[in-house]
């Protein structure tokens, strides 16, 4: 379906999510003709900027073509030591899923078509069923500036203020190296926001951090409306009190939790970032303070240290992470010693009484890329779990050093921006009697007889913080740490089947041919010598 078939518009493909590909059209009605020297050409790429071009050249030829300030912006933000990236999802699904998730919110994609394909599916897959617009290029259009004008027309015919209030528009890998110059765009069009972003692979570390750049680059614009002038008010009411902003995407429960517990404090929680609308950000910044609960956000929090707003790390889990939370929201909100006190008084005991319930008994090791998972470890350690090892996707920063200062006091060894060998390699130092990690952490330890959980589906879709987080993660772990003694069965049972390339049911016996692999090693390391002689000369 195209965007230029006057019987289909992109609001009614928004009613049934469907994918929209916006082609270069003529002029719009009552708008001139760009003139040819109106777009500036985007500079060529050279050879091997396209997917196969590899992280390094790509990164290159985007400072090349202008883009190097994005870029050393997105390595202060984004830091990546110790190694370069963790395995993980495209980044661009965080961003992308952020934008999905708003109303009247469009989204317009500029990619390669098989990452528009991946996206896209991924998307739909967890249930977002909005339109994905996508503006296609070829060689030609993307040197030649042409993709520029098609994204631009794209924009000019979403932007229709009865169905949008904001155009998210995204640079993938190839766009983004090869310069294609969003911030031209314009900044606003029959009163839509026009917001351009680049999230390519190579710059943009994780999902996790690629939903902060969506989420900078709107709380930057609402900053600057605000300080303008009147913007719109929230679609609920608020209820008078000052309000503590709540950054991460959190289990649905959770922010009701943190409500009780504001409240105790005179408090009121403000929006979660991400919003789900564009007007909760000027709510989001009209706050007293900000819960970094995902403590990642580094381009939010900017905007809001730039709004004057004081940030506070970590999150209310478990007992001794619920005290400090209480203390450090309260001081800054300027909330009185005994009002702590009594809100302490009144939350920690049912905590207390709720972990002492639900115990959890086993050595664990955990990993994922979600954000939270320094937290989750410090309510199964409240809990009563040997956690040994966490691992996360996410990069160090000041926001989450509470936790961090909390789980190594304890002996546990925490790994920030951890790779899947790292994460491997505690799974086979510590024995442990439950993996909790991401799809191959899962594998391998099913493939040791060690009970496993996925992160993302099984423990960060719970509620963690105050009571209602104190017990949930009990059932699901203990279910899992109960089924060792049926992997040993399952263990013994497939015994003498093989493993690798010798798994299954032969009629004769795999016999190895270590001569073939030989000459395909020797066949693959003349190819590369060829392909670095190349390179040198």
């Amino acid at each position: 379906m195209t965007a230029p078939d006057p019987v289909v518009t992109p609001a009614q493909c928004e009613r049934t999510g469907t994918e929209v590909v916006y082609d270069r059209v003529a002029p719009l009605a009552g708008e001139e003709p760009a003139p040819a020297d109106g777009v500036p050409a985007v500079p060529a790429p050279v050879d091997g900027t396209g997917c196969h071009g590899g992280r390094d050249e790509m990164r290159r030829a985007a400072a090349a073509a202008g883009k190097s300030e994005t870029l050393e912006r997105y390595a202060r933000d984004y830091p990546t030591g110790p190694h370069d990236q963790p395995q993980s999802m495209c980044p661009a699904f965080g961003s992308l899923r952020v934008g999905l998730r708003m109303r009247r919110t469009a989204t317009v994609l500029s990619g390669s078509a098989c990452c528009v394909y991946g996206l896209t599916f991924t998307s739909h897959f967890y249930g977002a069923r909005r339109t994905v617009g996508y503006v296609p290029f070829n060689s030609e259009t993307l040197v030649t500036g042409k993709l520029f004008e098609d994204i631009r027309d794209a924009v000019h015919r979403l932007a229709d203020p009865e169905h949008y209030d904001a155009i998210v528009v995204t640079n993938l890998c190839v766009p983004t190296a090869s310069g294609v110059p969003l911030q031209l765009l314009p900044k606003e069009l029959n009163g839509v926001r026009i917001i351009g972003i680049d999230v390519p692979g190579f710059g943009v570390p994780t999902h996790a951090e690629a939903k902060d750049v969506l989420c900078g680059a709107m709380l930057k614009y609402a900053r600057a409306e605000a300080e303008q002038g009147p913007v719109s008010a929230p679609r609920n009411a608020r209820s008078g009190k000052p309000t503590v902003t709540l950054v991460g995407e959190m289990f649905p429960a959770d922010p009701m939790g943190l409500g009780m517990m504001l409240d105790a404090l005179g408090l009121a929680p403000g929006p979660v970032v991400p919003t789900r609308e564009w007007r909760e950000l000027y709510a989001a910044l009209d706050c007293a303070a900000v819960a970094a609960i995902h403590p990642f956000y580094t381009a939010s929090f900017r905007e809001f240290q730039a709004a004057g707003r004081p940030i506070v790390g970590s999150a209310p889990v478990g007992l001794d992470g619920t005290a400090a939370w209480l203390e450090a929201v309260g001081a800054a909100c300027g909330v009185g010693a005994e009002r702590v006190a009594a809100a302490k008084a009144r939350f920690l005991p049912v905590i207390s009484a709720a972990l002492g319930r639900n115990p959890v008994r086993g050595r664990i090791t955990l990993s994922g890329y979600e954000g939270s998972e320094l937290l989750v470890a410090r309510l199964l350690i409240d809990s009563g779990a040997d956690v040994r090892y966490v691992g996360t996707a996410c990069p160090r920063t000041a926001w989450s050093d509470p936790d961090r200062e909390w789980l190594e006091t304890r002996g546990v060894q925490v790994r920030y921006r951890a790779s899947l060998e790292q994460d491997l390699a505690a799974l086979a130092e510590y024995s442990p009697d439950l993996a909790i990690g991401t799809t191959p952490v899962v594998q391998a330890a099913k493939q040791r007889a060690i009970p496993a959980l996925y992160f993302t589906n099984l423990i960060s879709a719970r509620p963690l913080m105050g009571p209602a987080g104190a017990g949930s993660l009990a059932q699901v772990v203990n279910a899992a740490l109960a089924g060792r003694e049926r992997f040993e069965t399952m263990r013994t049972f497939f015994d003498g089947v093989g493993s690798g390339d010798t798994a299954g049911v032969w009629t004769e016996k795999p016999r190895p041919r270590p001569e073939f692999r030989a000459a395909y090693e020797r066949q693959i390391a003349k190819l590369a010598a060829r392909r670095k002689a190349e390179e040198v000369g």
